[in-house]
């Protein structure tokens, strides 16, 4: 909807569901100009993206490449972050929405006895920290390179300007924060009732579908598996021999090569 308004009376249009506006004066080009780029956005609000960071990096790039909005990352440069280099720490203020070009990292909490549990796996194409740039607080997390990567940091008054004028984008964030809010309460629930088998079988499945490279191993230390599924390194150890003995997993040179995908995923599922 285009309100046609007086600077005056804008905030009230807005409030009431206004997704653009011209202010008087205006001139034929310029009612055109707003007719042309809310048919554009409607067009890819009814595409079909997907409610993950890759549909959101989809949605972001066509509104970049139709002219409508700039938020798509190949619009900012890149930093090089080496391997376990901290991205941001928990309590600090938010600066920027992250976007990783390439590499793997992790997101991760430390108990007050010094254990740390990872609360999330990125690999290329997801965003980070886009939650507390949103909800205005620190963040609860921190974040740490699992492998050499390039990340194109978008400041946050980009990002907030980009979320509070287009509700399209609004929409896929939201997606993403109500996708982000679904795998954490079903990992709790895993964690607190599920096996220690059955949770590193789920843990092993799920980083197979994020990091498994193109010989199907997994690029990830022993310890980050632990992390990531709740338990001890020993008792995680212990689990993949067992999982070698059954001819689900293979370990070469260090890393894990699952040979069984589908048995694997029964176990889990």
């Amino acid at each position: 909807m285009i309100m046609l308004t007086s600077v005056k009376i804008l905030p009230k249009f807005m409030e009431l569901g206004a997704d653009d506006y011209l202010t008087k004066p205006f001139d034929d080009l310029e009612l055109l100009k707003a007719i042309e780029i809310r048919l554009k956005k409607a067009e890819l609000v009814q595409a079909q993206y997907g409610n993950d960071a890759a549909g959101a990096g989809a949605f972001l790039k066509d509104l970049s490449d139709k002219g409508i909005m700039q938020l798509d990352p190949v619009q900012y440069e890149s930093e090089p972050f080496h391997k376990k280099a901290i991205i941001y720490a928990e309590s600090r203020r938010p600066k920027y929405l992250y976007y990783i070009k390439s590499g793997k990292v992790k997101a991760f909490r430390v108990h007050e006895n010094g254990k740390e549990y990872i609360t999330n796996l990125y690999q290329p194409g997801d965003y980070m920290g886009h939650i507390p740039l949103i909800e205005g607080t620190n963040y609860e997390e921190s974040a740490m390179v699992l492998e050499d990567a390039e990340i194109v940091m978008i400041p946050k008054d980009d990002f907030l300007n980009a979320i509070y004028n287009d509700l399209g984008i609004a929409a896929k964030f939201i997606a993403l924060i109500s996708k982000d809010v679904k795998e954490k309460e079903s990992r709790l629930l895993n964690l607190a009732y599920d096996s220690l088998r059955k949770r590193v079988a789920k843990g092993l499945v799920d980083i197979h579908t994020r990091f498994a490279g193109n010989d199907k191993s997994l690029s990830i230390s022993r310890e980050d598996i632990a992390q990531y599924v709740g338990t001890a390194t020993e008792s995680l150890i212990r689990t993949l021999s067992d999982f070698k003995s059954e001819k689900l997993i293979e370990i070469k040179d260090g890393r894990i090569i699952i040979t069984d995908i589908r048995k694997l995923s029964s176990l889990a599922y």
